[in-house]
């Protein structure tokens, strides 16, 4: 018997990871965007959450953030984190940014997506290699490299890349289902599936969903199914599930308190459209990004032509991949892979379990030997129907044709080489050129597309370090906010440049956040959730913006309150559909004059509130302002058109609108009144805030913070106050945050470990007395 060297245990790992990584950094190259080009690679989610909060994570790990893991005092005037930790950052992979400089971020995130790809190549490897004889090593790196280069990774998991440690999830949890059907590691199971969960529940959800069809798969081929083996599958499942239920509750809550989206139908997309898809170079953003490598459906074609093959086997994994390909366009299932939920994005986030179960079935056929020329034959009739199919589809280009067409011609012939001698190196040679091809060139046509049709954000550069820089050495906080401001750079701008402001984009945004904000006259985009900050002289009076960045530089304003203050004794405000009305409500005093015959008095700062409206508001020879308003998706905000300069003066509106003339001698009285109220001293930590208040003080207490889901206060219970967390004034204030679930969560995952050790317990008695662990 042959040495076993650990280079022959790693090669076909070390194979797929590094195709992988090849293939989708040339084909970034090729289409020359970020790093590898002037092309930009940031595009909506991907540049409006993900870097902010990879951003915010780095602050967090060296100690620099305004807040901890539970509280994030930076982004919408202070919100929940663990909701957001749980959704974008708890990859195993994510801490990694900590190890290159802050300016470097984008860097950092694009060197994890490219290594969470590799991983996902290395762990389909390792699965197929685990799940049938080792046959011919480099076939098993090209198919694990084929799954992790679906088109599924190249079009939306790249600018998604907490959905790729779901690419990771389904083969772990396939070899979860292997050790289960074998009675084999009951303790590293449950480990398995919680760190999947862990690290993007809502994909993992999905492949937990693929990982239990390929089980019961395998369970009718080998024919052992059993009813025992279900039972440990549900509960291992359950365990591994609950040692996540630490993060998972209060990810589930938080989506509960979160400003709703809109409810979509689903719609399937044509079927021609859909076979398209199986082809490279194609894109769209409503259908299934399904391609895989060539030589994936051909070998998996070819399985149900080969007599060499059992019958049963043949026609449950053909069957498998049909029912999962079937799923995705029938509404019912649609939502079973959904959680119940059409998303507001793309409705086909499940596809790469599609691809991962069409690589299964490519390799369940090569465990019996490469294919002869009659079931490569049936399996290149089976690629080419596939592609008449698709032939009407306006998805199509030429290039789709033409790579499908030499990748089957160059797959098949490398089958029908002879097997040994140096042909054996031409055909892989053949299979991995077809794979890098096919793959890179999808790269590239994705990477164009998406910025032809989504929107796109610079990369860091020295315009953010100069910002960022500007508004360190302005931060003052906790004795005031210094507000990042206008012209945004992204969605979370407080997290990727530093201060403390009302914007914040997130799928946990906190109803409570989006509703004051929009009564205050405040803007968003993303339906409610992409909150914009809000550059207003009473707002930033009432949320203590001291310094806010604005045409370029940093303004300072002495006219902001402390993070507490204490109101009169009296009912809270009750909101209207003016903003004016409402600021003065929340101020408690009257800073709005309304406009004479469409003019504001000279003096005052014209303000217009026309949240439906796009297009250009002006003010005399004041620079123009571009609204871009239009609900449900977005809203304008309420946003200045300069000082009045002359009488009778009208603005020149893009549409219906109400303005206010604010008197800023009258905000500085309203200011000084209340600030003589306001705490002496306030604390802010990473968990809550305190404060001390004047002697004597009667009324509420009122924080400038959201009163979000999850306060806790000493002596009384925190209420609402115009959206504002407050409570009965007294001598101090001392409030904590915990997450909502946390408790919960916190039980369940004591709960599973309890469950886990009964099971160690229970194999150790089993070993000690000669019976079967299992």
């Amino acid at each position: 018997m042959p040495k076993i060297t650990r280079s022959h245990t790693t090669r076909p790992y070390l194979l797929a990871a590094a195709l992988s990584a090849l293939a989708v950094c040339g084909g970034d190259a090729v289409a020359r965007v970020f790093p590898f080009g002037p092309r930009r690679r940031a595009v909506n989610d991907l540049a409006n959450q993900f870097v902010p909060f990879h951003a915010h994570l780095w602050d967090l790990l060296r100690g620099r953030a305004d807040g901890g893991p539970l509280l994030d005092w930076q982004g919408g005037w202070g919100t929940s984190f663990l909701p957001d930790y749980g959704t974008y950052l708890s990859s195993p992979f994510a801490p990694l940014v900590a190890l290159f400089p802050r300016g470097d971020i984008e860097y950092a995130v694009y060197a994890i997506t490219v290594l969470k790809t590799a991983v996902a190549a290395a762990a389909m490897t390792f699965l197929l290699r685990r799940t049938g004889p080792s046959g011919v090593w480099w076939w098993a790196a090209v198919l694990g490299a084929s799954y992790a280069l679906c088109g599924w990774s190249l079009a939306e998991g790249t600018y998604n890349p907490m959905w790729l440690d779901g690419l990771i999830a389904f083969p772990l949890l396939c070899l979860v289902g292997e050790w289960v059907r074998e009675g084999r590691r009951p303790l590293l199971s449950p480990l398995v599936v919680a760190v999947c969960w862990l690290a993007n529940f809502y994909t993992a959800y999905m492949a937990t969903l693929g990982a239990a069809l390929v089980l019961l798969v395998r369970l009718a081929v080998t024919d052992s199914f059993r009813w025992r083996t279900l039972l440990r599958a549900v509960v291992t499942t359950a365990l591994g599930i609950g040692l996540a239920a630490p993060l998972l509750v209060p990810v589930l809550l938080g989506s509960r308190h979160a400003y709703p989206g809109v409810v979509r139908d689903f719609d399937p997309a044509a079927g021609t459209d859909v076979l398209a898809r199986l082809l490279p170079v194609t894109y769209s953003f409503a259908t299934p990004a399904a391609f895989v490598c060539t030589a994936v459906p051909l070998l998996a074609g070819a399985l149900l032509f080969r007599r060499d093959a059992p019958g049963r086997e043949r026609w449950l994994w053909g069957g498998l991949c049909a029912a999962v390909a079937v799923s995705m366009q029938w509404g019912p299932t649609h939502l079973v892979w959904h959680v119940f939920a059409t998303p507001n994005g793309s409705p086909y986030r499940q596809t790469f379990v599609l691809s991962g179960v069409l690589v299964l079935a490519a390799w369940t056929g090569l465990a019996h030997g490469l294919p002869d020329r009659r079931p490569l034959l049936g399996g290149a009739a089976a690629v080419l129907a596939l592609t008449a199919g698709a032939l009407p589809s306006r998805l199509l280009t030429p290039w789709s044709l033409l790579l499908a067409g030499a990748g089957l011609a160059a797959v098949a012939g490398a089958l029908l080489l002879p097997r040994r001698g140096r042909y054996g190196l031409l055909a892989a040679l053949l299979v991995t050129g077809t794979l890098l091809g096919q793959a890179a060139a999808t790269t590239a046509y994705a990477d164009r597309e998406r910025l032809a049709r989504l929107d796109d954000y610079p990369p860091w550069g020295a315009e953010h370090e100069r910002r960022a820089a500007a508004l360190a050495a302005a931060d003052g906080w906790p004795a005031y906010r210094t507000d990042p401001g206008l012209p945004r750079v992204a969605g979370n701008d407080p997290l990727l440049l530093g201060g403390q402001g009302a914007a914040y984009y997130s799928s946990h945004t906190p109803a409570v956040l989006t509703e004051t904000l929009a009564a205050l006259g405040g803007g968003w985009t993303s339906r409610g959730r992409n909150l914009l900050s809000l550059d207003n002289p009473v707002t930033d009076a009432l949320f203590g913006v001291g310094a806010r960045w604005r045409d370029g530089a940093v303004v300072r304003t002495d006219a902001h309150l402390p993070l507490v203050t204490v109101r009169p004794p009296g009912p809270p405000p009750a909101y209207g559909p003016s903003p004016f009305r409402n600021q003065e409500l929340l101020l408690g005093a009257r800073v709005y004059e309304a406009p004479r015959a469409g003019a504001c008095p000279v003096g005052t700062e014209v303000f217009l509130w026309s949240p439906e409206s796009t297009g250009t508001a002006r003010l005399g020879d004041h620079a123009p302002v571009r609204l871009l308003g239009g609900g449900p998706k977005r809203r304008a905000a309420l946003t200045s058109l300069g000082v009045q300069r002359a009488p009778g003066l009208r603005p020149v509106l893009p549409g219906p609108g109400e303005l206010g003339c604010l008197d800023h001698d009258r905000l500085r009285a309203a200011v000084a009144a209340l600030r003589a109220r306001a705490a002496t001293s306030v604390h802010v930590t990473g968990d809550g805030i305190r404060a001390t208040l004047p002697p004597g003080s009667t009324g509420t207490a009122v924080v400038a913070a959201p009163r979000i889901a999850g306060w806790h206060c000493e002596g009384a219970e925190p209420v609402a106050y115009g959206g504002l967390l407050a409570v009965p004034a007294g001598t101090t204030l001392s409030c904590t945050f915990r997450t909502p679930g946390l408790r919960a969560g916190l039980a369940a995952g004591a709960v599973a470990a309890l469950g886990l050790l009964g099971v160690a317990v229970a194999g150790r008695r089993a070993v000690r007395t000669g019976r079967s662990p299992r």
